[in-house]
């Protein structure tokens, strides 16, 4: 049975934060939007997600803002963090200067739906991509089933916000272009999350809770409200497997604030935990939030990149569809605001998960928890890169006794951290000098790699 036809002039695959932001805003704008949306329309939205929200977050003015933080932020009270120690059993308290918040990520995502469908894109539910259409290089569209029915969206170009290892990836031919192939599992985590019901009030209502696990992994407990907890563990793909459900299970168990507690809800997931895409562009596609490696490689935050990402996806493609031209050269203005933005803070928090991966947990805690908690706050969130007075320095040599070459090594990675921010503020303005501007950044991991005997992850 051949396929029928649609044709607009965008087509964005993925209905979570990054491509309902690129869909919202294409479609205020004039153009003709499907965002198609494999998901039933009650489950779509639903997302294993940590629901974290740390400080600030000023999403882009094409939704209703209020009306999504008014319905979703169940718990706009977060100040600080608490990173706790498995192995004294002591906490380390992190204050965070800017006031956080946890969200229910379901209804999250159904009022982002519910706004890009009031801006005007046409949302097609239970469609399932399977292909793009690609005849002389350019991508021109996907291939999807909707209903049991095979289908052909054509577009002007095409979003993929479809998430961790998209299969738009897997089955479009990048070689005409500069887009980052380079991805592979080891850069990637595992997560398993559960929504927890507990009978009395939680002491940390305000606040973000850490501990780190075996593996490069760490456990989370985000209150959305003062009784409802995302509990839930990560761990990176590089490592030996763990069995995150059984973690999870016997840490809750051994925290006297859960015992009787319900789960409400459960899923897990794949995200990144590695650098943006170094070029995420190529001629009628563009690939935004997850799928373009969009998330902070230390914490797993995506939420407020994504929407970024999807905003300035869908305002390159419209010059783009209105000048008739989708080249790589063309929408290449979105690489340069990606990596001249957030981008440069993931690719130097990149290197402080490569130095992970070269030390055992005992190590990290040791030298984590001797950290001042401003300096942990600014290597794990917001700057990328730390500095630190001398008072503080020799309060830390003196907590991280038997450490110290671990300790200089941080140091030295740090200061890569710095290096790398300033090559991302110099990213190409076009794809003609895109391969010596990879050079220098390599550079700088070179030194990184060779200062902390990872093994490299690119």
């Amino acid at each position: 049975m051949p396929a029928s036809t649609a044709s607009y002039d965008m087509v964005v695959v993925g209905g979570g934060t990054g491509g309902c932001f690129a869909a919202a805003t294409a479609a205020r704008a004039g153009l003709d939007v499907a965002l198609l949306e494999r998901k039933t329309a009650a489950e779509a939205g639903k997302i294993a997600c940590g629901d974290g929200i740390k400080g600030k977050s000023s999403f882009p003015d094409v939704v209703d803002r209020e009306r999504i933080k008014d319905e979703s932020f169940t718990n706009r009270s977060i100040r600080r963090g608490i990173f706790e120690n498995p192995k004294s059993g002591e906490s380390l308290e992190i204050p965070f200067g800017q006031t956080g918040a946890v969200v229910d990520r379901l209804a999250y995502g159904q009022v982002l739906l519910d706004e890009t469908d009031r801006a005007g894109a046409e949302i097609h539910y239970e469609t399932v991509v399977n292909d793009v259409v690609q005849p002389n290089g350019t991508v021109t569209g996907v291939t999807a089933v909707r209903g049991g029915d095979p289908l052909e969206y054509e577009a002007d170009v095409v979003v993929d916000a479809a998430g961790s290892l998209s299969v738009l990836q897997d089955k479009a031919d990048f070689s005409s272009s500069t887009f980052d192939t380079n991805v592979n599992y080891s850069q990637f985590c595992s997560a398993y999350r559960e929504v927890l019901e507990v009978p009395d009030p939680v002491e940390w209502d305000d606040a973000l809770v850490f501990k780190p696990t075996k593996e490069l992994g760490y456990l989370w407990y985000f209150p959305r409200s003062s009784t409802e907890i995302n509990a839930g563990l990560g761990f990176q793909m590089t490592q030996e497997p763990v069995e995150l459900v059984d973690v999870l299970k016997d840490d809750i168990a051994n925290r006297s604030e859960f015992a009787g507690a319900t789960v409400k809800n459960k899923l897990g997931a794949a995200l990144p935990t590695r650098r943006p895409y170094d070029s995420a562009v190529h001629a009628g596609y563009v690939a935004v939030g997850d799928a373009a490696g969009h998330v902070n490689p230390c914490t797993g935050g995506g939420i407020p990149g994504a929407a970024k990402a999807g905003h300035w996806a869908a305002q390159v493609a419209i010059d783009a569809i209105s000048d008739g031209d989708v080249s790589e050269a063309a929408l290449w203005e979105y690489n340069q605001r990606v990596q001249t933005d957030f981008g440069k803070r993931f690719a130097a928090m990149d290197l402080y998960n490569i130095f992970g991966t070269a030390h055992e947990l005992d190590e990290l805690v040791s030298i984590i928890t001797a950290l001042p908690g401003q300096q942990l706050v600014d290597a794990i969130g917001k700057k990328g890169t730390a500095d630190m007075g001398l008072g503080l320095k020799l309060k830390t040599l003196a907590k991280t006794f038997g450490h110290w070459d671990v300790l200089y090594e941080l140091y030295k990675v740090q200061n890569a951290a710095g290096s790398i921010k300033d090559v991302y503020d110099s990213y190409p303005a076009s794809p003609d000098h895109f391969s010596a501007w990879q050079s220098e950044r390599d550079g700088v991991l070179e030194q990184v790699y060779e200062v902390t005997g990872a093994e490299p992850k690119y």
